[in-house]
C-alpha cells in the first residue's frame, strides 16, 4: 500500500506524489451524481411553483399548500390569508409567502447536512474520500460568503416559527368539512403527515440539540432538559433521512393540493 502519511522529515521519506485523480475502484461518483440530481429536482419544481402564483389554495377545505404559507400578497385568495395581506399586489418575481420562504431558504441551505451534501457533490471539496478535488486551496467557512453558514444557529429559531405556522395550516382544515365542522379528508392526512415529518426534520437539527443542551456542563440539576435532549440527539441520528424525505414531502404535498385546486383531482373524503 503506498504511503500517504506525511513526510518524517527522515532522507527517503517523502510524501507519495500521486498524479490520478484517484485509484478507487469502486462507483465512488454514483452518490455525488444522485445528490445533484435529488437537489436538482427539488429546486427546479419549487422555483417553478412558487413564482406559478395559481393554484396553491383549496377553498373549499381550506387547504394551502406550504409554499405560500403565510400568503400575504393582496392577490392572495382572501381565506387563505391567515394574518391578513399586504396592502398591494407582489409582482410576478416575489413569491406570495415573501416572509417565509427566505428563512427557510437560509435554514435548509446553512444545514450541517445539506452542506456536507452540496460541498461534495456539487462543489467537489472533496467529491469523495480518496478523490482528487479540484480547488487549489482551502479555506474553509471562514470567509466571506462563506461566513454566513453560521447563521443557521439563528434560522433555526425562525423555521420553528413557521413550522408553527405549518402546523396551523394542517389543523385548521380538519374544521373545514364537505358540511361545514369537522371532517378529514385524503388531503388532510397529507398536510397533516407533512407536518410531522418537517417537525421531524426541525427537531432533529444539530441547532437545536445545541439549543437544549449545548452550553451546559451536567444535566444533574435538570433531568427534563435532559430527558428531552437524549430525545432530539436520538432524531439527530436520523437527521440526514429527515432531509432528503422533507423535500419529498413538500413536492408532494404541493402538488397534491395544486391538482385538487385546478380540479384535475377530487379530494377523497373520509369523514364529512
Amino acid at each position: 500500500m503506498t504511503a500517504t502519511m506525511p513526510p518524517s522529515g527522515k532522507p527517503g521519506h517523502a510524501r507519495a506524489q500521486i498524479t490520478a485523480k484517484t485509484y478507487r475502484k469502486d462507483r465512488w461518483w454514483v452518490g455525488p451524481v444522485l445528490t445533484t440530481l435529488g437537489l436538482a429536482v427539488f429546486i427546479v419544481y419549487a422555483t417553478g411553483r412558487v413564482f406559478q402564483q395559481d393554484h396553491y389554495f383549496v377553498e373549499a377545505h381550506h387547504y394551502l399548500t406550504p409554499f405560500y404559507s403565510p400568503c400575504l400578497a393582496l392577490q392572495c385568495e382572501p381565506a387563505s390569508a391567515m394574518f391578513g395581506t399586504l396592502p398591494f399586489e407582489f409582482p410576478w418575481f416575489l413569491p406570495y409567502a415573501l416572509v417565509s420562504l427566505p428563512f427557510l431558504l437560509l435554514f435548509r441551505f446553512t444545514c450541517y447536512y445539506y452542506r456536507k451534501a452540496y460541498y461534495r457533490s456539487i462543489w467537489q471539496a472533496p467529491t469523495a474520500c480518496a478523490v482528487t478535488e479540484p480547488h487549489s486551496s482551502y479555506t474553509g467557512e471562514s470567509r466571506w460568503p462563506m461566513v454566513l453558514q453560521n447563521l443557521h444557529r439563528y434560522a433555526f429559531y425562525i423555521a420553528v416559527l413557521i413550522s408553527v405556522v405549518n402546523t396551523a395550516d394542517a389543523i385548521i382544515p380538519l374544521f373545514h368539512g364537505t358540511g361545514g365542522g369537522f371532517g378529514i379528508g385524503v388531503g388532510n392526512l397529507v398536510l397533516i403527515a407533512n407536518v410531522v415529518l418537517l417537525w421531524a426534520y426541525t427537531a432533529s437539527c444539530h441547532s437545536c440539540r445545541h439549543a437544549f443542551g449545548g452550553r451546559l456542563k451536567s444535566f444533574g440539576t435538570k433531568p427534563v432538559q435532559y430527558w428531552m435532549w437524549t430525545r432530539i440527539s436520538r432524531l439527530n441520528t436520523r437527521h440526514m433521512q429527515f432531509a432528503w424525505i422533507t423535500l419529498a414531502s413538500l413536492m408532494l404535498t404541493d402538488l397534491y393540493v395544486a391538482l385538487v385546486a385546478s380540479g384535475t383531482i377530487t379530494d377523497l373524503r373520509i369523514f364529512n
